[in-house]
């Protein structure tokens, strides 16, 4: 299940993407927008400056700003930011310890393709498609 934190996080790349791309939008303009707490929306933020999907600038004239263009981003990368992984089940993720049924798992076919499917999913849709839907 894709926690608040990522939702959110989509949300505000959504709001960057639809405004000036050199201009930085201040953290309450997004958080009036967006209908998010700004202490909340602060901490979703502080994750996507820290890898480099936005820059933040403090002060005055300050606020948010994409560090790529929208079509450079995809919703897979943005929820995994905040989420750290969107394996379907714990056996997949990359950091796990090998299952000892591994290989003789009956279901562990219907995972891998289920897990395929959502990142597939996922990495197929761009801030760009979200922002601009059809």
């Amino acid at each position: 299940m894709i926690s608040t934190k990522g939702r959110y996080a989509l949300r505000v790349m959504i709001d960057l993407a639809e405004q000036e791309p050199d201009k930085f939008i201040p953290l309450e303009e997004i958080a009036t927008r967006q209908n998010i707490s700004k202490k909340y929306l602060e901490i979703v933020l502080k994750s996507l400056v820290q890898k480099n999907f936005l820059k933040g600038l403090r002060g005055k004239g300050g606020g948010y700003k994409l560090t790529r263009k929208p079509e450079d981003y995809t919703a897979g990368e943005i929820l995994e930011v905040t989420e750290g992984t969107l394996a379907v089940v714990s056996c997949l993720q990359n950091d796990c310890v090998p299952c000892e049924r591994k290989n003789f798992c009956k279901t562990l076919p219907m995972w891998k393709n289920f897990n395929q499917l959502t990142h597939d999913f996922f990495f197929g849709i761009t801030l760009k498609d979200l922002a601009t839907p059809d």
